[in-house]
């Protein structure tokens, strides 16, 4: 019996529920698959889960190949159509016994299965299935699924459904459990993450989280939050990254735009002018806090004056690690029947911010040079600072621990201790 090979694309979210698949699958027994989990972030996403399909399936000719994720989840004719795909299996499906029990069954007949029903009907995430993943030094838990926002650019809430929040006391809970497997960083993810707690019992807030786990898990060297809505961040939060040594100085923002009138068309909730506020009230409470963001290049009708505003808004927020998008239309959202900027435009706006960000990282590596920082070993050559910035060793190090390194030089993008 060959076990079931799996392939992620897309978000830590979507490698956290391949974890989960991976146990299902094992305990029902599925032999001889390939599963792809997908993603739908973009057009080019989409194009690249298909590839992946296709090649998949060369390389594995005889084996029962199943698509799932976000991609399957929002476009399931798309994959059931491919005469590569045997299974389309949506995104509440796949976390779910009894969906990989029936896949195990059904496999040994030939009939072809499309399983994705209404996500938006979906009131639970399934956060308690594993306790998180990762390398040997840092694991990611999902605290949180799904978004009750519609920017009009963005397909993920068709894919995700809407926002559902794991309660507190199971996360606590799977952290105490990582701890005593030896991790020593926790990664809290999530879809919209700021909006955790909105559905639980007196609506808590994300910063209340992160306070219960300090407070409740006092042996945790470092929890981190991914990637936040800064328009959403509660008081709780911020006195957290005021008084919480533990809580790592690295915040990736989404911000996606520094255009007022931009943002309005992507319905976004903030402005410019509240990024940048946001971003300084947390170097003053943080001095040491390093922002990472996520923007995209070339949304429609964005002019030269309002891309300009993007770019400034780099230097504006003191970014350092920068993921830009150039923008692709998602057909069924809003923004892909707006007026679309020119692709050579939008290849060239990207390529400025790229570089952009480049100047930022060159200037963060710069000041760490004989500053002294606390780095997680991921592998015994490369670790992380607090501030998530790559430092690499000449000598072997202690997997998974944390050790004080003085850094002695960089380069393009790693401190070198």
């Amino acid at each position: 019996m060959t076990a079931p090979k799996f392939t992620t694309l897309g978000c830590r979210l979507n490698a956290y529920e391949t974890e989960a698949m991976k146990e299902l699958a094992g305990q029902a027994e599925l032999a001889n698959a390939v599963v792809v989990n997908t993603c739908a972030v973009t057009a080019e996403a989409v194009r690249k889960a298909r590839q992946e399909i296709r090649k998949l399936r060369r390389e594995n000719p005889d084996a029962r190949l199943i698509v799932t994720g976000c991609a399957a989840q929002t476009e399931p004719g798309t994959f059931s159509a491919m005469a590569e795909v045997d299974a389309v299996i949506g995104n509440t499906e796949k976390m779910t016994a009894e969906t990989w029990t029936g896949l195990a069954a059904e496999f040994l007949g030939e009939t072809e299965t499309v399983q994705v029903d209404d996500i938006m009907s979906v009131t639970e995430t399934a956060g308690h299935l594993i306790d998180g993943f990762g390398t040997r030094s840092r694991a990611y838990v999902q605290v949180q699924n799904g978004c009750d926002h519609r920017c009009t650019f963005c397909i993920i809430p068709y894919g995700r459904g809407n926002s559902r929040s794991v309660p507190a006391g199971v996360v606590v809970d799977q952290i105490k459990r990582l701890l005593d497997r030896g991790y020593n960083e926790v990664v809290l993810t999530g879809v919209d993450l700021t909006s955790w707690g909105a559905d639980l019992p007196m609506t808590p807030k994300l910063g209340d989280l992160v306070m219960r786990i300090l407070k409740l898990v006092p042996d945790l060297p470092r929890l981190r939050i991914s990637s936040i809505d800064s328009i959403e961040v509660d008081e709780n939060l911020m006195q957290a990254i005021a008084t919480e040594p533990r809580l790592m100085p690295h915040l990736h923002l989404s911000l996606q735009h520094g255009d007022d009138l931009i943002l309005k068309r992507m319905k976004r909730r903030h402005l410019r002018d509240d990024a940048i506020r946001f971003a300084e009230d947390a170097r003053r409470l943080r001095p040491d806090m390093t922002f990472g963001a996520d923007i995209i290049a070339g949304f429609p009708t964005e002019t030269e004056e309002a891309f300009e505003n993007s770019l400034k808004l780099v230097e504006d927020c003191h970014l350092t690690w920068l993921h830009v998008f150039p923008y692709s239309p998602r057909p069924g959202t809003p923004a892909a029947r707006m007026p679309q900027v020119d692709g050579r435009a939008i290849k060239s706006r990207a390529a400025q911010l790229r570089k952009a960000g480049d100047a930022r990282v060159a200037q963060h590596l710069t000041k760490q040079l004989g500053r002294t920082h606390r780095v997680l070993l991921e592998n015994p050559r490369m670790g992380r600072t607090e501030q998530f910035t790559e430092v690499i060793f000449g000598t072997d190090q202690p997997e998974g621990q944390i050790v004080t390194a003085k850094i002695a030089g960089h380069s393009d993008r790693q401190l070198v201790a």
